[in-house]
């Protein structure tokens, strides 16, 4: 759990970083995916802070800026078409 926690405080500081000069995190490997989250919420800290700092409402730049950063665009949900049970 510890190892767990290291990364995460590492993925924050490597994201306030990567904020300060506007570069966008890569993916790193699989054994460091607590690391990325805190890369991607670490990335949101500078822009949030000005945020508030400017006196605008929180919710306007978390739908606008954090929130498709983080989560990214999710797929969408479509039925499937009836050439596609045709064909199985």
């Amino acid at each position: 759990m510890k190892i767990y926690l290291y990364s995460l405080a590492a993925g924050l500081l490597v994201g306030i970083v990567y904020s300060l000069l506007n570069v966008r995190s890569p993916a790193p490997p699989v054994i460091a995916l607590v690391g990325l989250l805190g890369i991607l919420v670490g990335e949101q800290i500078i822009p949030f802070a000005k945020t508030l700092i400017k006196k605008e409402p929180a919710a306007v730049s978390w739908m606008h800026q954090i929130k498709p950063h983080v989560f990214g665009h999710l797929p969408k949900g479509e039925k499937p078409s009836d050439t596609a049970a045709d064909k199985a």
